[in-house]
């Protein structure tokens, strides 16, 4: 392992546990892991199924309606 790779694990370790998972899930990614990295739940995959139908329809939020959600996490 190079130094820099154990640097960057050192960092990430000291991270919260989502945090932790999301960068070994992009370094899976990045490694060529064809592995599936979360199961969705039957309704979970429903819910993006539903999802990508709704996007073919062109049935999307308005910039007016993405601002609202957005501005609800803005500090």
């Amino acid at each position: 392992m190079t130094k820099l790779l154990e640097l960057a694990l050192e960092k990430v370790q000291a991270l919260p546990p989502e945090m932790q998972d999301q960068a070994a899930r992009m370094l899976l990614i990045y490694a060529g892991d064809d592995a599936p990295i979360a199961e969705l739940t039957p309704e979970e995959e429903a819910d993006l199924i539903e999802a990508k139908a709704e996007v073919a329809r062109g049935e999307l939020a308005s910039e007016a309606e993405v601002e609202a959600a957005l501005s609800k996490y803005r500090q």
